[in-house]
């Protein structure tokens, strides 16, 4: 075919050849040629896809961000009853830096090494001795080894009287509960109390608190409502709604 061709060609002059590259339909498909169709199908494709697996990627990093912070360095939590008033009051919104103290790690339940040391007079966060699972926050008046003793609601840490401009007293100061031990605190253990000191669950009541326990301390108030304990520890699904909203409202007003 290809010599008839060529002889076609030749003796029909450049008429015959001009007809035949002008007929498309001659012109065999070559393999491996881009198919505009298929192009623009790619492209919208791609354009549908790529923005979404992006944005997923994008939620799952910053959740992933979120979590490590809240584990790792601090998270925010409330203050639901006053027995730190005076210092810190019922409905206080408070960040809480952890790094510091040795966050632990999920799952495996190891924990990072403490950077900071804990002082007399500092306030912690902590895990409840009686219930791992509930969180205090209280105020450190003495450490292990130490020597404490509440006499007419004055506290003498070895033998010396404490100065405690924090300290809350409502009740007379020979109130019985105002006085108390002496006791030597055990090693690796913390005596903590709340500044309101007629209003607390503390160490009095249910005794030490292992140094292991600490979680935290409180950097700062970042918002405050004011609301009564029992409305903060009402655990009725309707009253929760309903104390949420009300939270909500106040936060968006102000």
């Amino acid at each position: 075919e290809r010599t008839a061709l060529a002889g076609n060609t030749a003796s029909a002059g450049p008429d015959v050849v001009e007809h035949a590259i002008a007929r498309p339909d001659d012109v065999p498909n070559v393999v491996g040629a881009e198919d505009p169709n298929a192009n623009t199908d790619s492209k919208r494709s791609t354009g549908i896809r790529w923005p979404w697996r992006l944005s997923t990627r994008r939620v799952i990093i910053l959740a992933a961000i979120v979590l490590g912070m809240r584990i790792f360095v601090g998270e925010a939590s409330v203050v639901p009853t006053a027995s730190m008033e005076g210092t810190i009051l019922v409905g206080d919104h408070l960040f809480m830096d952890k790094l510091l103290y040795g966050p632990e790690i999920p799952l495996v339940h190891w924990r990072l090494p403490v950077l900071k040391t804990i002082h007399r007079g500092d306030i912690i966060v902590f895990r409840y001795p009686k219930d791992l699972s509930e969180t205090f926050l209280k105020r450190v008046t003495a450490l292990g080894g130490d020597q404490l003793e509440i006499k007419n609601g004055v506290l003498y840490v070895n033998s010396k009287p404490v100065q405690e401009p924090y300290a809350v007293h409502h009740a007379p100061v020979h109130n019985p509960t105002e006085s108390w031990g002496p006791t030597v605190i055990p090693e690796g253990k913390l005596f903590v109390m709340g500044d309101n000191r007629d209003n607390s669950s503390d160490s009095r009541d249910w005794g030490f608190v292992p140094k292991d326990n600490v979680i935290g301390e409180p950097l700062f108030v970042y918002w405050s409502y004011d609301a009564p304990t029992s409305r903060w520890l009402d655990e009725n699904p309707g009253h929760r709604i309903s104390f949420y909203a009300s939270i909500a409202g106040n936060f968006f007003s102000n």
